[in-house]
């Protein structure tokens, strides 16, 4: 991954040779139709299908790229004219070549984080879970830390028969971690399961109350289970905080540096050149806006400002609004907020109950007052808002914000193009409101699997 500011990125993948161009770039390419003027290009790819995704050049066989800009798409014969004695030519041998993938939503670090942890993506049954646990704690120090992300339950092919609103107690993950805290986040990232060295360590006991926007699911005899769904597992923050504390800044440091390379890693092998990261402190983008300087951002990143208050960000955001110019790779001008949680930790807010649990319709994360008053320091500062929405009646209190902040600040709402993040689950009533209003309901595929 050397040399990617002054080079395209390419990648085999199978039989599809994926280029990477950069993150939204207006630098369209042009029909090489005579002979070109000036230096040759840098790059030549020639010998394929080259998608130019433009429908008034449609596909071609070859491509011309000097620096971080396409110089010229045509035919072999017309591209040749851009080949010089210091010219990189890659031979695609027929296959095809695309520009790069963007990511719209995802979370950059904590990608990078998953690399460095349990994967618990693909595992079958809560079994499985607990053997993965067991073998890290093996390895492990007593009183040190284990993490994993990853699990859903409906995709297990069996739960045990004492769960808990179709999770597992945490019984057999204490038998075989008794001294060493276990923290597992759900794949969605609105739950986690935790043993009771780990509450234990919070402070957390049966009768701790839930917090608001957060459930400490417990079992009918009133004991914590292990699983915190949506804002509960913040009750943990400061007991991992005071573990990850025994590093020293530069220790921390290499870490994040490792993860953002793990994350380029993955993103890279997918094809994927920019990465639309949804929601990051202001430290976080301190962090990326010296990786940048640095030319250590193997990735191109658009940023939500997430984490800081209306009254901070009033004042701060002029300091951290970064437009895209040239061959920049961070760009910052959005913020993240959210209203409710996620389908499988029963967080996203409905209109109607739960049908597998009916005594919740979801919950509330951030209160609309809250999030209004950012719509309006966003039109104030020029900043795009982009607010999580899984259920039909978050969406439509989103929707209704919205408009009533537009409404406000007499501004027009369709020159904005905010979005609702994820909108997976919206009452036929609101589908066309989002045109009406000119908001993007920015949507996963992966939500329709």
């Amino acid at each position: 991954m050397s040399n990617i500011r002054n080079s395209f990125f390419i990648m085999s993948l199978t039989a599809v040779l994926v280029v990477g161009c950069g993150n939204g770039s207006d630098n369209a390419a042009t029909s090489a139709t005579s002979m070109p003027e000036g230096a040759p290009a840098d790059l030549v790819l020639r010998g394929g299908t080259v998608a130019t995704v433009d429908p008034a050049l449609g596909n071609v066989e070859a491509i011309a790229v000097n620096g971080y800009q396409i110089t010229a798409v045509g035919s072999n014969d017309e591209i040749s004219a851009y080949i010089g004695p210091e010219t990189e030519v890659v031979e695609l041998n027929g296959r095809f070549a695309i520009p790069g993938l963007i990511e719209g939503h995802g979370h950059y670090m904590g990608l990078g984080r998953s690399k460095q942890i349990l994967d618990l993506r693909n595992v079958s049954n809560w079994g499985e879970v607990v053997s993965m646990v067991s073998g890290a704690v093996d390895k492990a120090q007593p009183g040190e830390w284990i993490f994993g992300r990853g699990w859903h339950q409906d995709k297990w092919d069996s739960v045990p028969d004492d769960a808990v609103d179709g999770v597992p107690r945490n019984d057999s993950l204490n038998a075989v971690s008794p001294d060493n805290p276990v923290s597992l986040g759900h794949a969605s990232g609105h739950a986690g399961f935790f043993n009771d060295a780990a509450l234990a360590a919070a402070g957390i006991d049966d009768d701790t109350p839930d917090p608001a926007g957060g459930t400490i699911v417990r079992a009918p005899d009133g004991r914590a289970t292990g699983l915190m769904r949506e804002t509960a597992q913040r009750l943990l923050n400061e007991a991992i905080g005071i573990y990850e504390g025994r590093l020293t800044p530069e220790e921390m440091e290499q870490i994040d540096r490792e993860r953002v390379m793990l994350a380029a890693d993955e993103a890279l092998r997918h094809g994927i050149t920019s990465f639309q990261d949804a929601g990051t402190t202001l430290e976080g983008i301190d962090f990326f806006r010296k990786l940048e300087e640095e030319g250590n951002l193997p990735v191109r990143l658009y940023v939500m400002v997430r984490r800081a208050s209306n009254e901070v960000m009033d004042e701060v955001l002029p300091q951290y609004k970064m437009l895209p110019e040239g061959n920049d790779f961070l760009t910052v001008r959005s913020i993240k907020r959210q209203i409710d949680g996620a389908l499988g930790a029963h967080g996203a807010l409905l209109l109607e109950p739960y049908v597998d649990l009916p005594s919740t319709s979801g919950l509330m994360l951030e209160t609309v007052e809250d999030i209004e008053r950012t719509a309006e320091i966003a039109v104030k500062h020029g900043f795009q808002v982009n607010t999580h929405a899984i259920g039909d009646r978050g969406v439509r209190e989103v929707l209704d914000l919205y408009e009533r902040a537009w409404a406000t600040m007499d501004t027009d709402g369709k020159d904005l193009r905010w979005r609702i993040e994820h909108s997976q689950h919206i009452d036929p009533v609101d589908v066309p409101r989002f045109g009406a209003l000119g908001v993007i309901a920015a949507v996963q595929a992966i939500h329709g699997v």
